[in-house]
């Protein structure tokens, strides 16, 4: 593993009453009062829409060194923007391993941030620089995300993903599932934001629930997100008439 605990530090009068964006998001304030604990090498952060979930994954990729915009560490940004406000401020208690790539320049810091709105983008400038042997806009989405996975998350180094699931079928999930598993046990760690049942049994993961109450550890069993397309699977007109009979 890489970091063994990630926390951020906010001033008291933007922790207050009114607070903003993103001090106002139950699970950053959990991040600022008790910080985000790792135990495992491969970590998914679950909730709904709006949990406040990517806005984590995404400070923890800026806190660590990567690109907000996507793709390796240790290389020149291509995303103009400033870092987050949370992003600048996120800070980490390491293992060895990674504090030897915090305290080094950042070119010694390895790893990969993904995150589905930009991974086009990403990607395609990861195969522009030699780093990755297909040409992206020669195949699916899905084939790209599956040829970044094998080519670029290989080594050590910390492995952030934001819903790697949004272009990829059941059979590439489950693909997807055995290189984490693969990756987690060569040292490396890997946190991902999602909505797939199928990445979350991943066994030996961690599952942390983020929603109203913050941050909480969860059974893949008990998950909501699992219960619902359960249900859903079993029964889809259970769902679906409320949505069609109301139309």
């Amino acid at each position: 593993m890489i970091v063994e605990r990630a926390y951020a530090h906010a001033a008291q009068g933007e922790l207050g009453e009114g607070a903003g964006w993103p001090w106002s998001v139950p699970c950053v304030r959990q991040l600022v009062d008790d910080g985000l604990r790792f135990t495992a090498p491969v970590t998914f952060l679950v909730g709904e829409n709006g949990s406040g979930k990517s806005t984590l994954v995404e400070a923890l990729a800026e806190g660590f060194g990567l690109d907000s915009w996507g793709g390796s560490a240790g290389y020149k940004y291509a995303s103009a923007r400033e870092p987050s406000e949370l992003g600048e401020r996120m800070r980490f208690e390491a293992t060895a391993a990674g504090r030897r790539m915090l305290r080094g320049p950042r070119t010694r810091r390895r790893g990969f941030f993904l995150r589905a709105e930009t991974a086009l983008d990403a990607l395609g400038r990861e195969q522009r620089t030699g780093r990755l042997s297909g040409a992206v806009d020669e195949m699916s989405h899905g084939e790209g995300f599956l040829m970044a996975f094998r080519e670029r998350f290989e080594e050590p180094g910390l492995y952030v993903m934001d819903e790697p699931e949004a272009a990829l079928s059941f059979a590439s999930c489950l693909q997807l599932v055995g290189l984490l598993h693969q990756l987690g046990r060569s040292g490396a760690q890997i946190v991902c934001a999602t909505h797939s049942p199928v990445l979350t049994a991943l066994p030996g993961a961690e599952i942390i629930e983020v929603g109203d109450h913050g941050m909480r550890p969860a059974d893949w069993r008990d998950l909501e997100l699992v219960d619902h397309w359960r249900r859903y699977l079993n029964d889809p007109w259970a769902y679906l008439r409320h949505i069609v009979e109301a139309c």
